[in-house]
């Protein structure tokens, strides 16, 4: 069950009172963090954009948004970074950590940013006393890996042993083993499934394949696949935030089970398109594919989407998670099941013109 924060005497007893809580979300510039800077500010907060000086702010162009540059990587900069904020501002009521990779074009990045520039964060926070009430870390299912593979398939929970297979999710593990070695520190730990909606890159490479008349699905056993909307992500951290749970990890999907089929069938019907050539592909061609797409990537110095870490994502065959925890403790209820979410997603795109 939720705890109590343990840091929550240190913070009332430093900290100047303010009229508005402060909220601090890294990683501001990408798909997730963008939805949760606007949520912020729709509930009220004095929120800081987490970015860094490459960052676009295509998405963040309200003027309520405090922006603030974090290097992560330097410990003596970060701490500069922390401590020239905290003469200003104090603290931070809530953090959300989003900052970090999913596609790197160097393997050690993983390790490198995901990790190191997690712990380098919360160890400064740490040290300068400036740890907030809660600490939020949005982690990944893929932290998990293959946990149950076999037929028939059954959720994973956090009660299962983690057996991560990419260097993203091993990354992510080793994020969430540190926050909850510290000690008590008020973290929170998402893990969300496949997120999709607005602004996303990646599953828009299959609607883009969709609208060009190609879906291709890799492996010929049956896979569960699970999915969350963004703004349903968003709606669990702040319940999270207004509930005030510390110390409690929570795997995030909308509750459904579907197949990549599923999927396709909703993009060809919003899009519309009525004739698709629909591909199976051996996994062993899958394999290969990612294969030569990463030696691609090390000739053109840019990362690509199809990677060794993409295959062993589409090569597993069960992305089943629990989220009984999530209803229990925080009341979580999706706004939107996975037809709606694509409705939107898709129509999104058209306004944007992406396709």
């Amino acid at each position: 069950m939720a705890t109590q924060l343990s840091f929550d005497d240190l913070w009332s007893s430093t900290a100047e009172p303010k009229p508005r809580r402060k909220l601090l979300v890294t990683g501001a510039s990408g798909f997730i963090g963008g939805f949760l800077v606007e949520k912020a500010l729709q509930e009220g907060f004095d929120v800081w954009a987490g970015i860094r000086g490459t960052s676009s702010r295509k998405w963040l162009q309200d003027e309520r948004i405090h922006f603030i540059e974090l290097t992560y990587g330097d410990v003596a900069t970060l701490r500069a970074q922390l401590q020239a904020f905290a003469a200003d501002e104090g603290r931070w009521d809530v953090i959300i950590h989003c900052a970090g990779v999913t596609k790197c074009l160097d393997p050690n990045d993983f390790n490198r940013i995901n990790l190191i520039g997690s712990r380098n964060f919360v160890d400064t926070l740490v040290n300068l006393s400036l740890v907030p009430r809660q600490f939020i870390f949005m982690s990944s299912l893929g932290a998990y890996g293959p946990v149950h593979e076999a037929e028939p398939h059954v959720p994973i929970t956090d009660a299962d042993e983690p057996r991560p297979n990419t260097r993203y999710g091993i990354s992510k593990l080793h994020v969430e083993d540190h926050l909850k070695n510290i000690g008590d520190f008020p973290y929170v730990i998402f893990r969300p499934t496949g997120v999709y909606g607005p602004r996303e890159k990646d599953y828009f490479l299959m609607v883009e394949g969709i609208s060009k008349g190609i879906d291709v699905a890799l492996g010929r056993k049956p896979q569960d696949i699970t999915f969350i909307y963004v703004k349903d992500l968003v709606k669990a951290v702040f319940l999270a935030i207004d509930k005030g749970v510390t110390q409690r990890a929570y795997f995030v999907s909308d509750g459904d089970v579907h197949t990549s089929r599923d999927f396709s069938d909703l993009i060809c019907r919003e899009l519309p398109k009525e004739h698709v050539l629909r591909i199976v592909a051996p996994l062993w061609l899958g394999r290969a594919a990612a294969g030569a797409c990463e030696l691609w990537s090390r000739i053109a110095k840019k990362p690509v989407t199809l990677n060794k870490d993409k295959y062993n994502i589409l090569r597993q065959r069960n992305w089943i998670c629990d989220i009984q925890p999530l209803r229990d403790e925080l009341g979580f209820s999706p706004d939107y099941n996975l037809e709606r979410g694509v409705a939107e997603t898709i129509r999104w795109y058209k306004e944007e013109h992406w396709i």
